[in-house]
Parts: structure tokens; C-alpha cells; sequence
């Protein structure tokens, strides 16, 4: 359930949490953690309506289109490599 706790860890571990803090006092530790948490959620989704999502990002900077370019087929890079003379080397 909770990695590798079992049923009987869990018990053991509100039976300790029951005997420090005591049954009058756990509600109030279960909302004040509860309204932490609902103001945790909260700063975080206001930070994400803060920050420019990638639509937005791609309105104000479109990308620029690609440019076709003219394709090469091997054969023809093969072809013109062949026409090319080698350098003879000659020394006088």
C-alpha cells in the first residue's frame, strides 16, 4: 500500500501518533494539515498560470518555416565524384 509498509506498521504508527498528541488534539492536526496542503496546491497552480505556456511562447515568436531545398540523389553525388580528374603529381 505505502511502499513497503504493511496493515500492521500503519496501526502501530497511528496507535503512537494517538498516544503523543492524544484523541483531542488529531483533528485539529488533520485540518491545519489539510489546509496546508489546499494552500500548497493553490501557490503552485498560481505559479503555472504566472509562467507563459508554449503557446503562448510560439504566438509571440513563430517559428520560421522551412525552406525546401533541393534534393541530391546518391547516385548523383556518386556521378559527379567520378567526373572529377585526379591531380596528376609531376615533379620536373
Amino acid at each position: 500500500m505505502f511502499g513497503n509498509l504493511g496493515y500492521g506498521e500503519m496501526i502501530l504508527i497511528g496507535f503512537l501518533v494517538l498516544l503523543l498528541f492524544g484523541a483531542k488534539r488529531l483533528p485539529e492536526i488533520g485540518s491545519s494539515l489539510g489546509k496546508s496542503i489546499k494552500m500548497f496546491k493553490r501557490s503552485i497552480k498560481d505559479i503555472q498560470d504566472e509562467l507563459p505556456s508554449n503557446n503562448d511562447f510560439e504566438e509571440e515568436h513563430p517559428r520560421p518555416k522551412a525552406q525546401s531545398q533541393p534534393r541530391q540523389d546518391a547516385s548523383y553525388s556518386q556521378d559527379s565524384s567520378s567526373q572529377e580528374t585526379p591531380k596528376e603529381n609531376t615533379q620536373d
